[in-house]
């Protein structure tokens, strides 16, 4: 297939909403199904608080940006937010009173997962899960990993054989997270973490359009390396470096920047977490970046 083929194949993908209008129009309609998404960031930057409003999202119908659509959130570093969640729920509820799941977390399938190992062994049961639900549970479309670098954080150290066998892991995972993907017509999410950069810099920085990814005034690059980044089809960088005001309170602002995508243009635009949700800054605040 030649590139200009695969990219008429992406824009064609059906997307899912992330429940915000400002942020669906920087990404086009939102999370693409069929390919596999990385959020990355540091802690605190809204990476977890996107993937939960995604799948919230995702039980709308098309005609709203959805999927009508269950999903499936693997969790790996910490206890699942499930306050969290039924907090977005609720507020999601009462911004779409006619859908016809009276709690929405119902369709949110959590699944804790503790190493590489045991997500290579998962991800068949899942394609299980996938052939054999059925109503009354809408048909899962979205699946989030929350994060993948928390699995790969203490078991390696840095030898020929540990590095052999993590770019192992790292291509069975995510070529079960593609297949799954394409097979299923799925959004896959998966979230990673950053480190700072000390010095120069490496060669994963020349990955995507940026030459360097800054976040709480420090110089960070995504974790697991030049291997992972191959793995995944689309990277969105967020970051926390702003203060706005509103009101008489000041309200810290996020900023999500596309690092690579086929389907996307080099942009940024700002977003703000609040009690009901993820809500992208007005869209005439956005910059495009040359």
């Amino acid at each position: 297939m030649r590139a200009e083929n695969l990219l008429q194949v992406q824009q064609r993908s059906q997307k899912c909403s992330v429940g915000c209008p400002v942020l669906d129009n920087f990404l086009r309609g939102g999370f693409p199904c069929n390919s596999v998404t990385e959020l990355v960031g540091e802690s605190g930057c809204g990476k977890t608080q996107l993937c939960l409003q995604l799948v919230l999202s995702a039980q709308l119908p098309p005609s709203r940006g959805g999927l009508s659509a269950s999903s499936i959130y693997i969790h790996t570093e910490f206890p699942f937010p499930f306050r969290r969640l039924r907090q977005l729920s609720r507020a999601f509820r009462s911004s779409h009173p006619h859908l016809p799941c009276s709690d929405p977390c119902d369709r949110v399938f959590v699944r804790a997962v503790h190493s590489a190992d045991e997500l290579v062994h998962v991800i068949p049961t899942i394609e299980m899960f996938l052939l054999h639900s059925r109503s009354p549970w809408l048909p899962v479309r979205v699946i989030v990993i929350d994060s993948i670098a928390a699995l790969f954080r203490s078991d390696f150290e840095n030898t020929g054989s540990d590095l052999r066998r993590r770019s192992s892991l790292f291509f069975k995972i995510s070529g079960g997270l593609r297949w799954l993907a394409k097979r299923y017509g799925l959004a896959v999410v998966v979230t990673n973490q950053v480190v700072d950069v000390i010095g120069g810099g490496g060669a994963e920085m020349r990955i995507g359009n940026l030459n360097g990814l800054y976040s709480s005034g420090r110089r960070v690059c995504p974790a697991l390396g030049l291997a992972w980044a191959h793995c995944v089809n689309s990277r969105l960088f967020l970051s926390k470096d702003e203060v706005v005001v509103d009101g008489d309170q000041p309200v810290k602002t996020r900023r999500i920047t596309l690092v690579f995508a086929p389907h996307l243009s080099h942009s940024s635009s700002q977003f703000v977490i609040k009690t009901e949700g993820v809500f992208g800054v007005d869209t005439q605040q956005q910059e495009t970046n040359v």
